[in-house]
């Protein structure tokens, strides 16, 4: 057990060295990031409904929206956002749009709505360097990054490089997703990110028909993996034709169906991810570690 700690403080150690001091992003408070270990279980729906769910449950709040997946830019869609954000005339920072109350910044606002994009890794740095640090954040309580999947440069840049309150992990209950999940944890973990824990998307199909429950994609794997890890469990999220379709519509489920079981559902995580941020909060002045 002592080698085991050991070579764990070793690397941790090895991955810490050399590294850029973190910088506070200027106007944020909290920085919350929605990461998954693979694409297409529901990350961006998640960061979405989380930054709306949270002005929900305390619209006293300020929550900001900033995707930075570059290679495959949602948030403009979701958050039925277009045009070139304007320049602030004070110190000609990209000044976010703005839709149900959440500003929002992408690199889907600074291309082509259908112009791919190829770049290599320098300027994929850049871009996420002018997304982190040339954007006019005002006041804002929480800021909700929308990661792109799976753990590469973008994502130990952005954690290098900003402090971060706490990480979210989405994954569908599929073995496949679980095993890209479990690396998604297993990174933050590695670079001192609190794992505020495990998010099940698609996690039951409720026929519209009759109300059968099918569990499409298995059930409770997301739950399970959050026990082997050791981080928290912070709900389910159905698969259900609503959230599929107020997404492409542009009209989030939680501020176009409120009083829907899916907006609850995504009310509800929002309340589990505070409470771990407090949890957080608490433990690291007390100076021991939280799950």
């Amino acid at each position: 057990i002592l080698k085991r700690v050991t070579l764990k403080e070793r690397q941790k150690q090895h991955m810490a060295r050399g590294l850029p001091k973190q910088k506070p992003i200027a106007g944020v408070k909290q920085v919350i990031v929605v990461a998954s270990g693979k694409g297409g279980v529901g990350k961006s729906t998640t960061a979405v409904n989380l930054a709306l769910g949270l002005m929900a449950n305390d619209p006293s709040k300020s929550v900001g929206l900033l995707d930075a997946d570059v290679f495959g830019p949602s948030i403009p869609k979701m958050m039925n956002l277009r045009g070139n954000p304007e320049l602030s005339h004070s110190n000609n920072l990209m000044i976010p749009l703005m839709n149900y109350g959440v500003p929002c910044m992408s690199i889907g606002f600074l291309v082509e709505d259908v112009a791919p994009i190829v770049w290599r890794g320098l300027m994929v740095m850049s871009a996420i360097e002018k997304l982190l640090r040339q954007v006019e954040w005002r006041g804002l309580d929480y800021l909700v990054v929308d990661m792109p999947p799976g753990t590469g440069d973008v994502q130990l840049s952005i954690t290098q490089n900003i402090p971060i309150a706490g990480a979210v992990i989405v994954s569908t209950p599929q073995d496949i997703a679980l095993l890209d999940a479990r690396r998604g944890a297993e990174m933050f973990k590695k670079v001192n990110v609190p794992v505020l824990g495990l998010v099940q998307n698609m996690s039951v199909f409720h026929c519209p028909n009759c109300n059968h429950q099918t569990h499409i994609f298995g059930s409770d794997g997301a739950r399970q993996l959050a026990d082997t890890l050791g981080v928290s469990f912070l709900g389910d999220v159905p698969l259900h034709l609503n959230i599929r379709e107020t997404s492409d519509r542009g009209q989030p489920v939680v501020v176009s169906s409120p009083d829907s079981p899916e907006a609850a559902a995504y009310r509800r995580v929002a309340s589990a991810v505070v409470q771990r941020l407090q949890e957080v909060d608490s433990s690291q002045a007390d100076g021991t570690e939280s799950r």
